[in-house]
């Protein structure tokens, strides 16, 4: 379904590469309608209002300006990714203010490919949550602004949905592109280790964490992978007719699946088979100790990203997570549950080729102050309502998020599509039958200004 009220980075990198728009008017109207709508969504941290158009005059002045895939696109970037001569925050008070010398080498491949970008979008402190408040501001669902846009990448996830941006720069440590981007009727893949270029933090949360797109399309989604993994990914996929696993059931003990995700990842089952697919009802191996293992990874990576930090100007719930992860650090380093998990998993991945789960147990919690609440609240609510994203950071494998289905709000519903190393172009072509067969409206009902 074409959204009128905002076009796709494919439809406005082809207008400016033909001449029929400017980079300097897509940007000025992207900032116009982030100046309208953001004081009720708090998608940014810092707009970049006078630096993105005169870098936009610069794109437009380019000599190969009818080469490049990105040609003025407006982007956001996730706050925890230097964007030269801007400050890092990481949604906290206790890191520094000083600005990046240099773009992250993912921020410098979206340029490269002429976007600009706009602004840092809001996330948790050091990114740790799956809800996106701070001292910076709260991110809300634009479908429903009473929620939390999800986390860690919230920011980005609500400037995307709301039309402000056309896609946005995330990344996912344990579901940090997934969790928001299935609240926000988003599709996002968070590659497998190595295709993309990480560094996202001291060690990128022992190797999980994994640069992304946020898109409003599969095509889109595409065409930002493959600016940011420096290739392409095949239409095709390179696999006609994937085996899907269909799971429903909580990689975590003790979590309930409401109906509206369960029902949406069997309709979703049900697509798959009427384009030619062999889906089966299968459920993957986790082992009971699941949930201990991805809090002790979850904890760890938040203990090292805190090293050097004043910890008197980190919130209640950081320091304790931290605290906590100290404990486990020479132990994650050390990869021996990861590994474990890979090998108990890699059997069912040889049966089938893809998995189709829910992309959350529930809705998103309500958006409130979760950064002054206590630690077991934050773990406890965050663990509720997002249990199926982890595995898949502890293997280091593909998986995407894909809006499908509705809630009985009226906001998104959305699945889960999780395959083997190297098939992201396999996910990306399932993703692509299920967008055909039910297509999604692209935003949410929040201005009617186009980009």
């Amino acid at each position: 379904m074409t959204d009128p009220t905002v076009r796709t980075a494919v439809e406005i990198a082809a207008a400016v590469r033909e001449k029929r728009d400017t980079p300097r008017d897509v940007v000025a109207r992207c900032l116009d309608r982030i100046e309208r709508l953001d004081g009720r969504i708090g998608a940014f941290r810092e707009i970049r209002a006078e630096r993105a158009l005169a870098e936009a005059e610069a794109v437009g002045a380019r000599a190969d300006l009818a080469e490049l895939p990105l040609a003025g696109v407006p982007v956001a970037v996730k706050d925890n990714l230097a964007v030269r001569g801007e400050s890092t925050r990481v949604g906290s008070a206790a890191t520094p203010d000083a600005p990046a010398a240099e773009d992250h080498v993912t921020v410098a491949r979206l340029r490269a490919a002429g976007a600009v970008v706009v602004g840092l979008t809001n996330v948790p402190e050091l990114c740790v949550f799956g809800t996106t408040e701070g001292p910076y501001g709260t991110a809300r669902n634009p479908w429903d602004p009473s929620r939390t846009a999800g986390g860690s990448s919230g920011g980005s996830a609500a400037a995307v949905a709301s039309g402000m941006v056309p896609v946005a720069l995330g990344n996912d440590g344990m579901g940090s592109l997934r969790i928001p981007a299935a609240n926000c009727g988003l599709v996002t893949l968070k590659p497998g280790h190595g295709v993309v270029p990480a560094g996202v933090s001291d060690g990128d949360w022992f190797g999980m964490s994994e640069n992304g797109p946020l898109a409003t399309t599969v095509q889109d989604a595409r065409l930002m992978l493959s600016v940011l993994a420096d290739r392409e990914f095949p239409g095709q996929g390179g696999t006609a007719n994937p085996r899907v696993a269909l799971s429903l059931r909580s990689p975590l003990a003790g979590i309930t699946v409401a109906e509206p995700y369960t029902r949406a990842a069997r309709d979703a089952a049900g697509v798959l088979m009427r384009t030619g697919l062999l889906v089966r009802r299968a459920e993957p191996p986790y082992p009971a100790s699941l949930g201990v293992t991805a809090l002790t990874y979850w904890t760890a990576g938040t203990a090292v990203d805190a090293r050097g930090l004043d910890t008197r100007l980190l919130a209640r719930r950081t320091r304790v997570h931290a605290a906590l992860g100290r404990r486990f650090v020479t132990k994650a380093q050390g990869g021996t549950a990861r590994e474990a998990l890979r090998r108990r998993l890699e059997p069912f991945f040889e049966e089938y080729d893809v998995l189709l789960t829910p992309a959350l147990a529930r809705r998103s919690p309500k958006a409130a102050a979760w950064h002054e609440r206590g630690w077991l609240r934050n773990v406890g609510a965050n663990s509720a309502y997002s249990p199926f994203t982890p595995p898949w950071n502890l293997t280091g494998w593909p998986a995407m998020a894909v809006p499908f289905g509705t809630l009985p709000s009226g906001a998104p519903c959305a699945v889960q599509l999780v395959g083997r190393p190297g098939s992201e172009a396999v996910l990306l072509e399932l993703a692509a039958r299920l967008e055909r067969a039910r297509p999604w409206r692209r935003t949410a009902p929040v201005g009617e200004a186009r980009i």
